[in-house]
C-alpha cells in the first residue's frame, strides 16, 4: 500500500477492539475505534475512514443499523463495512438474524471469534479491489 489506509474499529468490547487495533497498526493502517454505533458513526462523518470493522450487537445502535445508515448515504456508501458478529452462535436467543445482515450491504461478514489475521485480511481483499 502506497498510503496509509485509515481503519475505524466499532466494538463495545474494549479488549477486542484494542487486539484489532494493534493488530491493524503492526500491518501499517492508521486505526480509530469507537465504542459504540453512535460514536461509530460521528467518528466516519467528522473523518471518513477507509474501511469499517464493525460488531453487530452494541449498545446504543447496533451494527446492523449503522451499516444501513451509512451504505444509504452517498458520502459514506463506498467505504468497504466488514461485520463482525457472534450471531451465528446467538440468533435464537437474540433479535438478531442473518437476513438482517444480509439486508445492510456490508462488504464482509465474519462470525466472532474472529481473529485479527482474519480481519486484516479482509480489509486488505476489499481496499485493494
Amino acid at each position: 500500500m502506497s498510503d496509509i489506509k485509515r481503519v475505524l474499529v466499532v466494538d463495545d468490547e474494549p479488549d477486542f477492539a484494542a487486539i484489532v487495533q494493534t493488530n491493524l497498526e503492526k500491518e501499517g493502517f492508521e486505526v480509530e475505534v469507537a465504542y459504540n454505533g453512535v460514536e461509530g458513526l460521528e467518528k466516519v462523518y467528522a473523518n471518513p475512514p477507509d474501511a469499517i470493522v464493525l460488531d453487530i450487537m452494541m449498545p446504543e445502535m447496533d451494527g446492523y443499523a449503522v451499516c444501513k445508515k451509512l451504505k444509504s448515504d452517498e458520502k459514506c456508501a463506498d467505504i468497504p463495512v466488514i461485520l463482525l458478529t457472534a450471531v451465528a452462535s446467538h440468533v435464537t436467543t437474540t433479535r438478531y438474524s442473518h437476513a438482517d445482515g444480509m439486508s445492510t450491504e456490508a462488504d464482509d461478514y465474519i462470525a466472532k471469534p474472529a481473529s485479527a489475521e482474519e480481519i486484516t485480511e479482509s480489509i486488505k481483499r476489499l481496499l485493494s479491489d
